[in-house]
């Protein structure tokens, strides 16, 4: 059974009368049914009783050493198993998790946050209750701009519809949602029966076909086509479409950054990440060069465009998205992606004749990869060593800076088993994000890809991956501070140094795991090897990198924000 046909059954289970269930048991069961079956986040005081009733459910509650670390968790698996959920304490809890909810928001991740709260009989006369700021209703607020919906559970009359409404909302826009949940409300019984029913959404028809017929028609009409498929196709499952689509036409695909592993890197139809001036140029080049562009699900981001360097004619463009659809300079209301992706599948599509130049097909034409013993650590022979061992069932996680830039050159096998915070960029996602991924893809091999400075922030993490026995291979890209930063702003400056850690050492304190510090190619790729083999504990490997040695796509990026950072 397909996720997509197991929430669906869940919400038709769901529509049976709630009779003497909580307010607490209810939320629970409704998380349930929309495929949840771990829970990240910290306890506190205002949550412990609900605490109590999850770990007595059928889900798994994963503990984190932060707040902030729960939401990462949350939000990786959100991105691989289609939900995610994190619960934390009013206000100490809620607002530090609120940044990594923030992430979550602009990516399109379906986050369900649950807050506890004072409960409602002690906030008579408005008392300075402990993590109380301003007023009672100021973490909602917050919350009510970086969610897309944002519920209080203060009337047990209404509960049960707000809990399927904001459900329904993260499930439907792949945002996330708030549900704040008082004490007091926790063990509420409703005075009556409650009947789930699906929202629904009628989309108009006949900009469907008209969209799809004009599209149809610039494809027959096309020399030169290209897809640039984008993050959404992942979220809203619509990569069989997509790969469809592309068969039957035989227009070549790229991703953007964000969008990376939509697809299969070695389907043959597939050319490579389009990032703007900041790419590799052959790329660049076949797709600019197209007199028709297929966007697909893509943001239209600053790094997606490579720093708006992106040269894309509209005028050659079909922008499509779950929130927009435009073809040229017409405009399409009320037609979401998935069903206008269906209904040109479902035209005579003819094929197009356009090659892919030998240049491209980097990924498939490389040479093997042979190792220099003795020449010491740079982050493009890292990622081309790394290369050698990714396979189906390996997921990697990028985090920000040039763990995720030099990532650009890895060639994924299988859809959506590569994950970053690539429009956000929020640092510090990875290690807490390995997490998540370990509870969505227990039988995947985790592969983490952070810098030094990001580790620093929440790399802590390693403990509960000890603690639940994941076996995660943790690479600290070691160059003793914000490398990234660096190239940003020319100049020796102090503020990107760090204090410099013992990273491989991190296992002896927290008692799991094994440790590598390596310098040359020779001490990685044993070490690399190691790890490899052994799937029984977390291995954390300190790469330490050539000074100020930085991949190609950090350099082009560096050129081209220096002048924006310098304010130029």
């Amino acid at each position: 059974m397909s996720k997509a046909e197991s929430n669906h059954n869940g919400a038709a289970e769901s529509r049976r009368p709630m009779a003497n269930l909580s307010i607490g048991e209810y939320l629970i069961r409704r998380l349930s049914d929309y495929g949840i079956e771990h829970l990240f986040g910290i306890p506190g005081d205002y949550v412990l009783s609900f605490y109590s009733m999850l770990e007595q459910s059928r889900l798994k509650v994963i503990g984190c050493t932060r707040e902030d670390c729960a939401g990462y968790a949350a939000d990786a698996y959100a991105r691989l198993h289609g939900m995610g959920a994190v619960c934390v304490t009013y206000s100490v809890g809620g607002l530090s998790v609120c940044n990594s909810i923030a992430g979550a928001y602009a990516e399109k991740s379906p986050v369900v946050v649950i807050s506890g709260a004072p409960g409602m009989n002690e906030r008579k006369n408005n008392p300075l209750l402990h993590h109380k700021v301003r007023d009672f209703r100021t973490q909602l607020e917050v919350f009510q701009k970086v969610t897309i919906d944002a519920v209080e559970l203060t009337d047990p009359l209404t509960a049960f519809a707000d809990i399927d409404r904001a459900l329904d909302a993260a499930d439907r826009f792949k945002r996330p949602v708030y549900i704040e949940l008082p004490r007091d409300m926790v063990h509420a019984v409703p005075p009556i029966t409650h009947s789930f029913r699906q929202p629904t959404w009628e989309p108009d028809v006949k900009a469907i076909d008209e969209a799809a017929a004009e599209t149809a028609q610039r494809i027959a009409a096309a020399e030169r086509p290209v897809i640039v498929a984008g993050v959404e196709l992942h979220r809203f499952g619509l990569q069989n479409q997509l790969v469809e689509l592309a068969e039957r036409t035989q227009i070549p695909i790229a991703t953007t950054i964000l969008g990376k592993s939509v697809i299969s890197e070695h389907h043959p139809l597939f050319v490579g990440l389009y990032e703007g001036a900041i790419g590799r140029n052959e790329v660049t080049e076949f797709v600019e060069q197209s007199d028709l562009i297929l966007l697909l699900g893509t943001f239209m981001t600053d790094i997606n465009l490579g720093i708006y360097t992106a040269n894309l004619d509209l005028d050659k463009c079909v922008y499509a998205t779950s929130e927009a659809l435009q073809i040229s300079h017409h405009h399409f209301h009320n037609v979401a992606l998935g069903e206008f992706l269906d209904r040109l599948n479902s035209l005579d599509l003819k094929p197009t004749t356009r090659t892919i130049p030998d240049a491209i097909t980097f990924h498939r034409d490389r040479e093997p990869f042979e190792i220099e013993p003795t020449a010491p650590l740079r982050i493009s022979r890292l990622m081309s060593r790394l290369n050698t061992c990714l396979d189906l069932d390996t997921v990697v996680i990028a985090d920000v800076g040039d763990a995720l830039f030099a990532a650009t050159e890895l060639v994924t096998h299988d859809r959506g088993e590569f994950l970053s915070p690539a429009y956000y960029t929020s640092m510090g996602f990875s290690v807490p994000a390995a997490v998540g991924a370990a509870a969505a893809r227990p039988d995947h091999r985790v592969v983490v890809l952070v810098g030094d400075g990001a580790f620093q922030m929440t790399g802590c993490e390693l403990s509960t991956l000890v603690r639940n026995g994941c076996s995660p291979i943790v690479i600290v890209l070691d160059n003793h501070g914000y490398g990234t930063e660096r190239y940003l702003q020319a100049g020796d400056w102090e503020y990107n140094e760090i204090q410099p850690w013992a990273y491989h050492k991190m296992p002896e304190l927290l008692g799991g795991g094994k440790g590598f510090l390596v310098d040359t190619e020779a001490e990685f790729d044993a070490a690399l090897s190691a790890a490899w083999d052994d799937r029984s504990q977390p291995t954390i490997i300190q790469a330490r990198l050539v000074e100020n040695d930085a991949s190609e796509t950090l350099k082009r990026l560096g050129q081209r924000m220096g002048e924006k950072v310098a304010g130029r």
